[in-house]
């Protein structure tokens, strides 16, 4: 492992059954970029059982290019249960390092038939041929495979570096330099201090030129994407570039930046879709009397879409205090605008003193006045009025899973009576339950993030899932109880929650 690598690929992967597939079309891909086929079948194999011996925990696997050789590293954070297996096909080394908390277990392959002619014994190799098409399908599944703005300008360099080029710089308005890789590592911190002289800018961003640096001919292909100039991909190697190469790197600059752009509005969209999730939820976790809480909240998937499930704690008009917790059908703008009615609707009725039943009414036909933008809304409502002994709890369940009691012996109860969801009857009338909380005691309302999380065809409540989890939690704060559950939540299935989860626990001190 002590040689310089020539170029690096690296992704991230979550645990669960499909990891083993996701790795070998990962290895398949870098492979394939790096016109290493001859050893496709072995690295997938390879990187497949190294899979299988990490837990259940995310990892990460990083291919580097070494010129006679590959090398496959798997990182994890945590160290996987038994000992480390070495791989059962015939490999040149193997073994098992760490870097910090890191533990990475490797495997190096031998590249049969290689040597050091370069750019030019590749493109003899392929010239127009299939493998070069291959080539570039591949690149663009490499390109395409994240949306981090980031991460694209070093894929771009990764894919050309040493194919195309002996080095390459990727420009960007933003960053300037953004990301620099040259085939010989140990030459790259050299190779920034001389491309300070580089007249990039001067460069025209709308057609491929060259230019000279010292010993070596630079090729600048423009990034351009919607009519959008998003920088320059720089190529650099000692001797001229043949049109073919100049034709091959156009190619390559043209998928690269629509990744970049891709990347961009993507990143746009999810800094708005967070900072809108963020508005409808409590800007601050408030005081309230006599009740000690905690709150989980988790929006399922990637970030470019807004969740549906939302909770809220805040002051009434008298000494009381409101609670809420409900789940908006689907995610995205239209499940946010009806989470936004109706977090400031329940606020505001509260305010204007109106009784738990009496605003859930009075939301319904709010929601169903938005005609066609409406949702359905399940949700729970309630306020928690200081008397002796602990708390006076009103509160209404619309079409939500139930609320559960826990006492300080460990009995678990349901507290709600189930009523209509929101959004559907205008005529509904809804009654509050009135319960008492004394010292010790726990509410807990949960979205079916937590009820319906599935292991196969089992769900977490089923038999009464939930109860027996929160049976486990007598004794424990609220925020300790909020916790388990969520815990308790994700070691119920490997693979991630496909829906978003809330959990509102609120204990009588």
């Amino acid at each position: 492992m002590s040689s310089s690598s020539r170029a690096v690929l690296a992704a991230t992967f979550a645990p669960g059954e499909a990891a083993v597939t996701a790795a070998k079309r990962f290895t398949r891909e870098v492979m394939t970029a790096w016109a290493a086929t001859s050893v496709t079948a072995t690295a997938e194999q390879v990187a497949a059982e190294l899979v299988l011996q990490v837990a259940d925990a995310p990892f990460e696997i990083i291919w580097k290019h070494f010129g006679d050789a590959v090398q496959v590293e798997l990182r994890q954070r945590t160290t996987p249960q038994g000992n480390p297996k070495a791989p059962s096909v015939e490999v040149e080394e193997w073994g098992i390092t760490f870097a910090g908390e890191s533990r990475v277990h490797w495997a190096r392959l031998t590249l049969p038939g290689t040597s050091d002619g370069g750019t030019a014994d590749w493109l003899e190799e392929t010239s127009r041929g299939p493998q070069w098409l291959g080539f570039l399908a591949d690149a663009s599944d490499l390109l395409a495979g994240t949306l981090d703005p980031d991460m694209v300008p070093a894929i771009i360099a990764q894919i050309v570096v040493p194919r195309l080029a002996a080095w390459c710089a990727v420009y960007t308005p933003e960053a300037g330099l953004s990301y620099l890789w040259h085939a010989d590592e140990a030459r790259i911190d050299d190779l920034r201090v001389e491309l300070t002289d580089l007249p990039v800018s001067s460069a025209d961003h709308r057609r491929t030129a060259t230019m000279h640096l010292r010993d070596a001919e630079v090729l600048c292909v423009p990034l351009t994407a919607r009519g959008r100039s998003l920088g320059l991909m720089c190529l650099g190697k000692p001797d001229r570039f043949t049109d073919e190469v100049i034709q091959f790197a156009e190619d390559i600059g043209r998928r690269a930046a629509l990744a970049m752009d891709n990347a961009r509005l993507y990143a746009q969209q999810a800094a708005a879709n967070r900072a809108l999730q963020r508005s409808l939820l409590p800007p601050s976790e408030p005081v309230v009397p006599g009740v000690d809480y905690g709150v989980v909240y988790e929006p399922a998937g990637e970030t470019n879409e807004v969740g549906g499930d939302f909770y809220d704690l805040f002051k009434g008009n008298d000494d009381s205090w409101r609670f809420a917790i409900g789940d908006v059908c689907g995610t995205g703008p239209e499940a946010a605008a009806v989470t936004g009615l109706a977090r400031h609707t329940l606020r505001l009725l509260a305010r204007e003193g109106y009784g738990v039943a009496a605003v859930l009414g009075r939301l319904n036909q709010a929601i169903l006045e938005e005609g066609e933008r409406a949702r359905f809304l399940t949700l729970i409502h309630g306020d928690l009025t200081p008397v002796d002994g602990g708390l006076e709890v009103r509160i209404v369940s619309a079409g939500h899973p139930e609320a559960l009691r826990l006492k300080p012996s460990g009995v678990v109860e349901p507290v709600t009576t189930p009523q209509s969801l929101l959004g559907v009857f205008p005529e509904v009338m809804f009654e509050a339950d009135v319960i008492h909380l004394e010292h010790g005691d726990v509410l807990l309302a949960v979205t079916d993030g937590v009820t319906e999380r599935r292991n196969g065809s089992r769900l977490l409540d089923d038999e009464g899932g939930l109860s027996k989890m929160l049976a486990e939690c007598a004794g424990l704060s609220a925020r300790a109880v909020a916790e388990r559950i969520r815990r308790g939540a994700a070691d119920f299935a490997a693979e991630p929650g496909a829906d978003d989860l809330a959990i509102l626990v609120l204990r009588a001190m």
